[in-house]
């Protein structure tokens, strides 16, 4: 059964960077669908980025993180990278990561789909 860690939150001045990981035990976390989540206080929580098991398809960003952030894979390592440049006060909030198992013949971005298993998440903030 597939289980995730974050780790790599922290306090960082505005135009930082942070790298969270997203460690995988239990399953090759190459085949799963992982996306990154924020909660900010009293906020719903709203979708990051996300990148299919698919090599060839491009992540996906939410607007407000384009040119910032970078989602990447370390299959070696079973881990999902959240590259976080640039940072802005408006990025603090509760990060997480969750997984989904690809479904075939399902054509929906992976900014669309329902998540299973999630992580405990990992507190970013960002201030001077």
């Amino acid at each position: 059964q597939l289980q995730l860690v974050e780790s790599g939150g922290g306090l960082v001045p505005p135009g930082g960077s942070l790298r969270l990981s997203c460690g995988a035990s239990g399953s090759p976390l190459n085949y799963w669908i992982v996306g990154w989540f924020r909660q900010a206080p009293g906020k719903e929580r709203q979708g990051v980025s996300c990148i299919t098991a698919v090599y060839y398809e491009s992540p996906y960003y939410q607007d407000s993180v384009k040119g910032r952030f970078t989602i990447s894979r370390d299959n070696a390592k079973n881990t999902v990278y959240l590259q976080m440049n640039n940072l802005e006060p408006g990025d603090t909030g509760v990060y997480y990561c969750a997984a989904v198992w690809p479904v075939g013949g399902d054509t929906r971005s992976c900014r669309d789909l329902v998540y299973d298993v999630w992580g405990q998440g990992t507190q970013v903030t960002v201030s001077s």
